[in-house]
């Protein structure tokens, strides 16, 4: 049999509801819920399940509520008899990945990402800087592309999310630039993001040095499960590497495609989605069909996904 990687999704995936029905009928998960509302000052239940949709997007909101219901549905299926071999996380969502591996404890992580949220949203001033998903170019296509629109301002490669999806980050005029260029050298499509700041690119250093000092004041503990950065599409070496790459992750490019490339290498046959949302399970469709591997993919964000996924895996 081959490994199980569990998977985290990034800012972008929530939506009012999220973790609701998990919460409901797990005590479990309940708990997890119980030490977010602790460690942040806030109803926690409320924000995931009630809303409002406004307060949810806010990116210091969104971050730490995001977080808390992929570890509550994580603690679930590891109570059902399911657990990783190996983890990673879609920005945000690495920061999952290292609180079920036990590097960062969870309560610790939640009151760090709402900071980091913060911090990520107060960077670039409203009206500065943007994002657009580019579909339908290569890598190396794309690259000169942003060459050229560099003239205009920043511009950068900040997601490889899978073949034919890689989203840009940066100054407004510079972006647009590049959506105009990339459409002319043949991508099918280019599409500006509805976010608050330009995640992921050069512009967000700021938020990292602010982060850095964060860092100094959490407790970072040897990892007990290997777990794939963004930074470098590869492992964690160990506890000591974790925070300059948490740090350099905040305005690094996210190497998503690449980090689900390694995992397959490595032997992984089974994805498990955990949190709201499916696009992670789409991105690694995409992937595994560009590479010819046959894997399998599960997303779990409620008791019908729960149940489906735990009656498939523990009936191997």
């Amino acid at each position: 049999m081959g490994k199980i990687a569990f998977v985290f999704p990034g800012q972008g995936a929530q939506y009012v509801g999220m973790g609701k029905e998990i919460v409901e009928n797990y005590e479990i998960a309940n708990e997890v819920f119980k030490q977010a509302s602790e460690a942040i000052g806030y109803d926690m239940k409320k924000m995931c399940f009630e809303g409002p949709q406004d307060e949810l997007m806010k990116t210091e909101n969104t971050q730490p509520a995001i977080l808390t219901t992929c570890i509550a549905i994580a603690k679930v299926i590891e109570q059902k008899g399911i657990t990783p071999d190996v983890s990673a996380g879609l920005s945000l969502g690495e920061y999952a990945s290292l609180v079920i591996a036990n590097v960062i404890d969870f309560k610790e992580a939640v009151g760090l990402v709402k900071k980091r949220g913060a911090y990520m949203q107060a960077a670039v001033p409203a009206g500065v800087g943007t994002m657009a998903a580019i579909l339908g170019m290569e890598r190396n296509d794309l690259e000169a592309v942003l060459q050229q629109a560099q003239k205009d301002g920043i511009v950068e490669a900040a997601n490889f999310n899978c073949p034919g999806q890689i989203v840009i980050s940066g100054e407004i005029k510079a972006v647009e630039k590049a959506c105009e260029l990339a459409i002319e050298q043949g991508a099918k499509k280019a599409v500006k993001l509805p976010v608050s700041a330009p995640f992921h690119c050069s512009m967000l250093a700021l938020a990292g040095e602010k982060l850095d000092k964060e860092l100094d004041e959490v407790s970072i503990n040897e990892l007990k499960l290997p777990v794939i950065s963004n930074v470098a599409a590869d492992y964690y070496a160990g506890k000591d590497s974790v925070k300059e790459t948490l740090v350099s992750q905040v305005s690094s490019s996210v190497l998503w495609e690449d980090s689900v490339m390694k995992m397959i290498e490595d032997g992984v046959d089974t994805f498990i989605e955990i949190g709201p949302g499916k696009s992670l399970s789409q991105f690694i469709k995409k992937i595994s069909k560009k590479e010819n591997k046959k894997v399998k993919i599960h997303n779990v964000e409620d008791m019908n996904s729960l149940n489906k996924t735990v009656d498939d895996l523990l009936d191997k």
